[in-house]
């Protein structure tokens, strides 16, 4: 009898008193980058330690692209959930090819990619860099950017040499220019060859892509609309967060992701990040970090066909990205 008694206090006592909130499920999301762990992507690790993601109702996994891995193919097989590509090239592409995925975020305003040079060689002038015995660049390069420096500002193919991400040539040969990603490669070489090169942001001359994209598939945005939204606002939230605030953590998990990271390159990287204004500059000013809109991407598409790259008509702008996740100012307030 007593025992009854109590289960019958207990069903009253549950009628009484307030009902708990519903504990739900985490949505599981797989994000993959082009590359190891480096600042470039740390504010997406940002939002996996200082628990933005979580609080957004996901448990995200960040996969590591690197020099053996590629990670593209696995977002229209339904692999992972979002990409972080390059830059509009690569999206541009996939419309050409029928593949369905678009942007849906771009977390550079500027792409970081650049020409380098020794100083005190006469090319603190962005323009005597076509006049260049020897321009070093990558296969992938050449075969995109390079046509656009043809076309726009009289490089010539004659300059051309292979560059294999060895810094060895450059540094030898006073005269030569190498490609390099702008917050990464100074930092190898003032190491390395002891000077500060002399960099120039081909964003700045007239690249105009955005940069460090999240792309998803058209499935995923047509039928998870609020997922998308999740993850992009909380991503954005976290790139706030890392820039701005305390890195420490963000920092540490991508070292252990990537043992030949050093804390000293990282934050001189995210020096050279805020100093040329690589995430929170233009546009994001104003519509918060992953800002976007469709008449930079049709003006960047055009200067893309007049290089050589793409047929006149062969890509539909208005399948390239999704506008409706971004330019909304979220996380501004975290700005300092």
């Amino acid at each position: 009898m007593t025992r009854i008694r109590s289960l019958a206090a207990r069903a009253l006592l549950a009628l009484l008193l307030p009902a708990a909130p519903a504990l739900h499920a985490q949505d599981k999301v797989v994000f993959a980058t082009n590359w190891k762990a480096q600042a470039a992507h740390g504010g997406f690790y940002q939002a996996l330690v200082d628990g933005t993601y979580r609080k957004a109702g996901l448990e995200v996994t960040i996969q590591q692209g690197g020099p053996q891995v590629n990670n593209r193919p696995l977002l229209p097989a339904g692999k992972i959930d979002f990409l972080m590509t390059g830059n509009l090239l690569h999206s541009f592409d996939n419309v050409k090819n029928g593949l369905p995925i678009t942007v849906v975020a771009a977390i550079f305003q500027k792409d970081p990619q650049a020409l380098i040079a020794h100083p005190g060689q006469g090319y603190e002038n962005f323009a005597a860099l076509a006049k260049a015995p020897v321009v070093l660049v990558a296969k992938d390069g050449q075969f995109s950017w390079w046509q656009w420096l043809k076309v726009q500002h009289g490089f010539r193919d004659e300059q051309l040499k292979p560059y294999t991400y060895n810094l060895s040539p450059f540094l030898a040969n006073k005269s030569a220019v190498q490609q390099g990603y702008s917050v990464a490669e100074p930092i190898y070489i003032e190491n390395q060859g002891r000077f500060k090169p002399v960099v120039h942001l081909l964003a700045d001359h007239g690249f105009s892509t955005y940069s460090t994209l999240i792309e998803a598939r058209t499935d995923t945005v047509r039928n998870k609309p609020d997922l998308v939204r999740r993850f992009v606002e909380a991503s954005i939230t976290g790139w706030y967060g890392y820039l701005y605030g305390d890195r420490k953590a963000a920092n540490a998990l991508m070292r252990k992701e990537n043992p030949e990271l050093t804390d000293d390159e990282i934050e001189r990287s995210v020096a050279l990040m805020k100093q040329q204004g690589i995430v929170d500059s233009g546009e994001a000013l104003e519509r918060g970090i992953g800002a976007m809109n469709e008449a930079r991407v049709r003006d960047f598409l055009e200067k893309m066909t007049k290089a050589g790259l793409f047929k006149p008509g062969e890509v539909d702008v208005r399948k390239v990205a999704n506008y409706e996740f971004v330019n909304r100012g979220v996380g501004r307030e975290l700005r300092k």
